[in-house]
């Protein structure tokens, strides 16, 4: 396992992240995956006294984690630090005719990633982005997304973090469920949605 006892750990990313998450209280995670998995934890490994903390934000970029990283990442010291960042990258492309090149995106989320390294020391899992074809015209998003998955893909190799490859989890999940199962809109997930990226995360740590 890749969590040291008596240990924080971070998760960071944009709305499917936040999840409702308090600003005024850290042990109010939201509902959604950061939530369950704090709670699995807690329940398999009660000995480790493992504190978790969620500072996602509904509609972040990489460019804003790179923003607030040092309130928001190093001042608060974790030994790991999970992050899920993207899919705001491709949507503003399709919703507001905002494009984050797939270049941007990797300077940005390579700047965090350096900073976790270089200032923390601490233990990196990166969460592949994610689309699935629910409406129809997430379909056309995949042009868009797919470069931003293999600069994840990179740079993961590049950290030596955790990875989960979540893109390509939840398109098998879609053969035995419909997409709307696991994501009503192809983005947010539905309780069992988190509950699956929950399940994927604890495995990939060595928790379960």
């Amino acid at each position: 396992m890749i969590i040291p006892s008596q240990s924080t750990v971070l998760f960071q990313g944009d709305s499917i992240t936040d999840a409702g998450r308090s600003r005024e209280n850290d042990a109010a995670l939201g509902g959604g995956y950061p939530n369950q998995i704090a709670a699995w934890f807690g329940a398999m490994h009660p000995e480790m006294g493992v504190r978790f903390l969620n500072r996602g934000i509904s509609g972040n970029r990489a460019k804003d984690l790179r923003a607030r990283w040092s309130a928001d990442c190093i001042d608060l010291k974790p030994a790991v630090v999970s992050i899920m960042i993207g899919i705001n990258d491709t949507w503003r492309r399709y919703d507001r005719n905002d494009v984050t090149s797939a270049e941007a995106y990797a300077e940005d989320y390579r700047h965090i990633l350096a900073r976790v390294r270089d200032e923390l020391g601490a233990k990196l899992v990166i969460i592949e982005p994610f689309v699935l074809p629910h409406p129809e015209d997430r379909k056309a998003w995949r042009v868009d997304l797919d470069p931003k998955i293999q600069v994840a893909r990179e740079l993961a190799r590049e950290f030596q973090a955790v990875y989960i490859p979540l893109d390509g989890l939840l398109a098998e999940a879609c053969v035995k469920a419909p997409p709307a199962f696991w994501a009503a809109d192809g983005v947010h997930p539905s309780q069992v949605g988190h509950a699956f990226i929950a399940r994927a995360w604890l495995k990939a740590v060595g928790a379960m």
